[in-house]
């Protein structure tokens, strides 16, 4: 499918980080954020990455509004904004996208494979479950604080497994090292008792994820929230086993003094993704 044009919709810290990794190959890729000024920012001075993956790309095609996409005819799309954005971006992608077109969410949350596969059918859905953590010092600037390779890609149609062996393969060449599993929604929960965990922790009290976990009171919650996370993965069929508490300590002790996405979506006063994290567990 390398031949196929893709697109990235949604140019902030981690759509980022992805569109300089497949621009690193294919350049021909395709950007797109509902920002004319950024269009001409990056295609002056394209993307860098720094930190745990180093990257500086040109930038040759932006789309400032969804509907230029449809001349762009991408075949892959990727997924890349806020979750609160997802249900406003697949009703403008709905004329846009083909019969053909693949579209991978990479947000955050759980079940935003379904909410694209409602509109789609799941033929066209693939789900990415990102491993970096990124923040942006400036547009097209990008800090990555850690990359727990690989990352994880899976399908919901069992006649998608070859192409999206294919899309790892290809993701991979660009040092963005992707393993394509037949069961995404066990990678999307291990990352996202993580995730749902620590974004409310760290955005309520301003913390980096290390210092949350260090911090006494802040530790003792977060123990907390990880067994009744646990338990409600179990219900819902993904017995995690006794061992991955201490693997997701492991895996978070890795990133370090890394604030959560949240914090920046509370000090930027945007509304945040606790729908598809917290929400859905207590729901």
């Amino acid at each position: 499918m390398a031949e196929y044009r893709m697109a990235v919709v949604g140019v902030g810290a981690t759509g980022s980080v992805l569109a300089a990794a497949l621009l690193s190959k294919y350049p021909e890729t395709v950007l797109v954020r509902r920002r004319t000024d950024l269009g001409k920012a990056l295609k002056q001075k394209g993307i860098s990455t720094s930190g745990a993956m180093n990257y500086r790309v040109r930038v040759k095609n932006y789309c400032a509004n969804i509907g230029e996409l449809k001349e762009q005819d991408p075949k892959i799309i990727f997924l890349c904004t806020k979750t609160f954005h997802l249900a406003d971006l697949l009703e403008k992608l709905q004329g846009i996208a083909g019969a053909d077109t693949k579209i991978i969410s990479t947000q955050n949350g759980l079940g935003t494979e379904d909410l694209v596969a409602d509109k789609f059918g799941k033929e066209a859905v693939f789900r990415m479950s990102l491993n970096y953590g990124a923040s942006l010092k400036d547009p097209g600037e990008a800090q990555v604080a850690f990359f727990n390779r690989p990352n994880h890609l899976g399908c919901l149609s069992p006649a998608n497994r070859q192409p999206g062996l294919e899309i790892a393969g290809m993701l991979s060449t660009c040092d963005l090292d992707t393993e394509f599993v037949d069961d995404i929604k066990l990678f999307v929960w291990k990352k996202m008792i993580m995730k749902c965990t620590m974004a409310s922790i760290c955005a309520v009290t301003n913390k980096t994820i290390k210092a949350a976990l260090e911090y006494p009171p802040t530790r003792e919650i977060a123990d907390t929230c990880f067994k009744e996370a646990l338990a409600v993965a179990k219900a819902m069929g993904y017995d995690l086993g006794e061992d991955y508490l201490q693997q997701a300590l492991s895996y978070l002790e890795k990133v370090g003094v890394h604030k959560d996405s949240m914090c920046y979506d509370i000090e930027n006063e945007s509304p945040t993704e606790i729908d598809f994290l917290g929400a859905k567990i207590v729901g």
